[in-house]
């Protein structure tokens, strides 16, 4: 419920207050490994979960290092951060009100906790895919990250 709260403010205080710095086509980051992580599809549930649906290409690289270049999104309001997510745009794209579209996340859990920035960072670890119901939790993590500089 804390999470819920934050993620709350978070969006609330992203739409009260004017963006400082608009959005520029390469702010968005592309790569082949964000690729593979979009390939996952969901599907709603008559229980009204929302789960994923990996096909071979993720599946291939479950388990196995993996490295992925993206902006952090904290979800925790702390100096450093040792899990957070990591998005193709910077969070001051306002993506929850759906002005740039809502970009891939995934969790990222770090060996050890970074300092925020909002500049683009690079994490290898381990690639993660889980079978839960990703309303609650992204389903794809990275576990075991290091920062690569």
């Amino acid at each position: 419920m804390k999470n819920l709260t934050s993620l709350l403010l978070l969006f609330v205080s992203l739409n009260a207050f004017p963006q400082q710095k608009k959005h520029h086509a390469a702010d968005q980051i592309k790569s082949l490994n964000w690729d593979v992580i979009g390939t996952v599809k969901f599907e709603l549930t008559d229980k009204n979960e929302l789960l994923p649906i990996y096909g071979e290409t993720i599946k291939r690289f479950n388990n196995s290092e993996f490295d992925l270049k993206g902006y952090l999104i904290p979800v925790k309001n702390t100096a450093k951060h040792a899990k957070f997510l990591l998005a193709t745009l910077p969070i001051n794209q306002c993506y929850f009100c759906g002005q740039n579209g809502i970009p891939i996340m995934i969790m990222v859990e770090m060996n050890q906790p970074i300092e925020f920035t909002d500049k683009p960072i690079r994490v290898k670890g381990t690639l993660k895919l889980a079978n839960t119901n990703a309303t609650y939790a992204p389903p794809v993590s990275i576990t075991k990250a290091t920062l690569i500089i």
